[in-house]
């Protein structure tokens, strides 16, 4: 029996192998100091119901056929596989990882104890970084009805008729992006305090459950609504934006604290779960229907034909022919981008997409600094810049968008290397052939229609601190726009 358990549990770890790498990421890196802080406490949890007797697992017996958890373990096993080929979702993977690693353990609990212990795997999959997904897939949408509710409700009440685009560009300026409370990162920790409540009270995931959390993400929403609409009256209204400033997070505390109170009550509503009794022990299998028999070569052989079946995507090569007509009166000498550089922006991307990355060196009347284009019709090849930076060993100090123009959006950064005086500036938008934003999630949420274009993301840093809200800054932002917008035109 144990032999047979570590052979079915090497195959479970052979074919989850892409996982690790990104796990070890997440839960190693600085920038993922909050989901570490989730998955400690998720353990915690985890460790006190099992001291507690909560989770009895039986590793010295075979498994035995429970199909709720067969069903999520093979389930979402077959989807990994289809997941890793075909969309290569780093969060997605590791949810089905999670799930499936689950329902196989519910092959070695007592269904009652399996059924109980839901809540808990959810809560450590919830540790994933899904408040950044969230803020780019669900937030683009959501964040746009918020600014648009928030401007007609502010015209029918007589206030003077702002534009979507600048309660967001407001509402972004004053916002501390990591702040959980802050927009759609709400619902993510919403879901976690749901998750860890449902637990400790003990309470089940029945309709009752599934309709109180829908209640609790409306209040959730409904409470960003009324913060942002505070704000935007407060701020640019009334012009009062230092109160705006200080009223931002304790209107996103009390709304949350609210919502989660009602939730809270809302949840108490499902029910209670059931104690546990003997009868939730399965009947030992009578002679010749014993299905255990049967099931772990079963599950043998579909783990072999998972691994066999797995295929990462194909990786594209990546395009450097340059292309661009860079502005005159800028000084450039062209950088050329390293192999492993390269490497790094094809990643994740499809092998039908083409990368064009293009850097040089510039001097813009004494402004001196790198410049990166990537152009591609895919939106894994246009990682933040945040990011970038911080691989290089630079710490985002601030960053803030502003608009050069009323119709060009860009963010400004202030970066600086720890421990030394030294900073920098950079300033980085995303351009196609008729629209520039520094929203990220809209270049996302561009990919879905039916015929993507392509998108550029230019990024400027500047070798020592500047006014980038200077006339000088200003003007060598409009020449980049325009030259990118050239080199599309001509594609």
């Amino acid at each position: 029996m144990v032999v047979t358990n570590l052979l079915l549990l090497g195959l479970w770890i052979w074919l989850f192998r892409p996982v690790y790498p990104y796990l070890a990421t997440i839960f190693t890196r600085q920038e993922f100091r909050t989901n570490q802080i989730v998955l400690l406490a998720a353990i915690g949890l985890v460790l006190f119901q099992v001291r507690r007797g909560d989770l009895r697992p039986r590793p010295e017996a075979l498994p035995r056929p429970y199909w709720p958890a067969l069903a999520l373990a093979l389930g979402s096993a077959a989807a990994f596989v289809a997941a890793e080929r075909w969309l290569d979702i780093n969060t997605l993977s590791a949810t089905l990882f999670g799930l499936a690693t689950y329902g196989l353990a519910g092959l070695w609990l007592r269904p009652a104890y399996w059924r109980r212990g839901l809540p808990a795997a959810l809560l450590l999959v919830g540790a994933l970084p899904f408040g950044e997904h969230m803020q780019t897939f669900a937030g683009y949408p959501l964040r746009i009805a918020t600014a648009r509710l928030v401007s007609s409700g502010l015209s029918a009440i007589g206030a003077p008729n702002l534009g979507a685009d600048t309660i967001l560009v407001f509402e972004n300026g004053i916002s501390q992006v990591d702040n959980p409370c802050s927009g759609i990162k709400s619902l993510w920790t919403g879901a976690l305090f749901l998750l860890a409540a449902t637990w400790i009270e003990r309470r089940p995931i029945n309709r009752r459950w599934i309709l109180g959390g829908i209640a609790f993400a409306i209040l959730l929403v409904a409470a960003n609504f009324v913060r942002v609409a505070v704000l935007v009256s407060v701020g640019q209204v009334l012009g009062w934006r230092l109160l705006a400033e200080m009223l931002h997070v304790p209107l996103g505390v009390i709304g949350f604290l609210a919502a989660c109170a009602v939730g809270l009550w809302l949840l108490r509503w499902a029910g209670e779960m059931p104690a546990l009794s003997l009868s939730d022990e399965p009947a030992p299998p009578r002679h010749g229907k014993s299905w255990h028999r049967w099931l772990s070569p079963a599950l043998m052989f579909t783990l072999l034909g998972l691994i066999l079946l797995y295929a990462p995507p194909p990786r594209p090569a990546a395009a450097l022919a340059p292309g661009w007509r860079l502005p005159p009166g800028l000084a450039a000498e062209e950088w050329p981008l390293t192999p492993g550089e390269i490497t790094w922006l094809t990643q994740g991307t499809s092998a039908s997409s083409d990368v064009i990355g293009s850097r040089w060196r510039f001097d813009w009347n004494g402004l001196r600094g790198t410049l990166l284009f990537v152009a591609s019709t895919d939106w894994r090849a246009h990682h933040r810049p945040e990011r970038c930076f911080t691989v290089y060993g630079l710490e985002v100090k601030d960053s803030q968008p502003d608009l050069a123009a009323p119709d060009f959006p860009l963010r400004l950064l202030a970066l600086g290397i720890p421990g030394r005086e030294a900073s920098y500036s950079a300033a980085y938008w995303l351009q196609s052939s008729d629209r520039v934003t520094e929203d990220y999630a809209a270049r996302i949420w561009d990919d879905l229609a039916p015929h993507p274009g392509t998108w550029v993301l230019a990024t400027v840093l500047f070798d020592t601190p500047i006014d980038l809200r200077s006339d000088q800054a200003r003007d060598l932002f409009s020449a980049l726009r325009e030259t990118i917008h050239s080199g599309l035109a001509s594609r």
